[in-house]
């Protein structure tokens, strides 16, 4: 066990690092984060930022030379800086785990060789392979192998036409093409396994989108509409299931699409996800804890939620209502307001539309009168449908 007042390493510095930082300071762990950007959220909550960028040797150097253990808060690290940091420290999640969630042509081989459900796909490397696609792959989904998050480089596209303009579009970047699937609904779970096989996940969560970033997710997910009664126990089960087959150690999230009643697996994050900041307030221990516990060789802690909750995103977008050009503060008394509701913002420098800037999360007993509780207070932050 790596135990207090042990120093960590975090490579990434957004909300999800700033998080980890909190626990782990709460725990009375000193934490190193490695970030390129001198406002990272994370990096001002660190005993130390290293203001370097990721595969910088210096400052790899020097995270080897402080950091008893290093992880990650995004899967866009690369996998190399992960490799050389295990020469020195211990590792986690590894890097191969990476490498595989960072692309998703490595990822789709992975559920495909494992036997996991996932959509019909192709991978695409030329134009060539876009005009020797199965006709059944359209209408489809064109999605760049790398970097891609939040619905970021994605097109849907119901030609073949439309396919090759907007690879183009992606300036001829690997792809995967998908089918477009009917979805009934989007889950996911949000897990953490240790290093003996252990493994914790927390209540199956349903998500909703806006313009391909995580708006709303409700725990435990509805079993009365979209969702049958068992599917959230197979999705645990599907995502325990990769986890050990990639022999992971950390805290994985695993997002899964529901179509006609069946789940598919679409995407898998090495890391905490937006999906699980419920547990910072729902749970007996929180995702960030669990990264910390697994990174560390403590046992894993109880993940049970022990209230029904409600999460919100809250975007940028909500600084510029009343001035497109200008930022304006929002007001936060209408949710502080709210006694049932947990306000968490992030401490970002410069608000911008599409820019995950906090959430909030409303917990209760009774499942639907949070949920209720939720939308109203979403709605008077001026947070609309459309």
């Amino acid at each position: 066990m790596i135990l207090p007042p042990a120093t960590l390493g975090m490579l990434g510095g957004g909300q999800l690092g700033r998080f980890f930082v909190l626990a782990a300071h709460e725990m009375g762990y000193r934490v190193v984060v490695l970030d390129p950007d001198p406002y990272s959220p994370a990096g001002k909550a660190a005993d130390v930022h290293l203001v370097a960028a990721y595969d910088d040797p210096a400052a790899l150097e020097q995270l080897a030379g402080q950091c008893a253990a290093v992880t990650t808060e995004f899967e866009n690290v690369p996998a190399d800086t992960l490799a050389f940091l295990s020469k020195y420290v211990t590792v986690r999640p590894d890097a191969e785990a990476v490498r595989t969630c960072q692309n998703r042509s490595e990822e789709k081989a992975f559920l495909k060789r494992h036997g996991f459900p996932h959509a019909p796909h192709a991978d695409i490397r030329s134009e060539d392979d876009l005009r020797s696609a199965h006709a059944d792959l359209f209408p489809g989904v064109l999605k760049v192998a790398r970097f891609g998050y939040d619905g970021k480089g994605q097109a849907r596209v119901n030609s073949r036409a439309e396919a090759v303009a907007a690879w183009n579009g992606f300036r001829n970047e690997p792809c995967v093409l998908e089918r477009q699937l009917q979805l009934d609904c989007e889950v996911s779970v949000v897990l953490a396994r240790d290093e003996a096989g252990q493994v914790k996940c927390f209540p199956t969560a349903e998500n909703s989108h806006r313009k391909g970033i995580l708006d709303v997710s409700i725990v435990p997910a509805r079993t009365s509409g979209c969702l049958a009664a068992q599917l959230p126990n197979e999705a645990e089960e599907i995502a325990a299931g990769i986890a050990q087959q990639m022999d992971y150690i950390g805290t994985l999230a695993v997002e899964f699409f529901v179509v006609h009643g069946r789940l598919y697996v679409n995407e898998m994050a090495p890391r905490p996800h937006n999906s699980g900041h419920h547990s910072l307030d729902a749970c007996i221990t929180n995702q960030f804890e669990q990264q910390l516990r697994a990174l560390c060789g403590l046992p894993l802690g109880e993940a049970r939620a022990h209230s029904a909750a409600v999460m919100v995103n809250l975007l940028g977008d909500i600084w510029y209502l009343d001035d497109p050009h200008h930022a304006k503060e929002p007001d936060w008394a209408r949710l502080f307001a709210i006694p049932n509701l947990k306000l968490h913002l992030y401490g970002k420098h410069h608000p911008r539309p599409g820019r995950k800037m906090g959430h909030f999360t409303v917990i209760g007993n009774d499942p639907e009168e949070v949920r209720k509780s939720a939308l109203a207070a979403r709605r008077a932050m001026g947070i609309t449908d459309e």
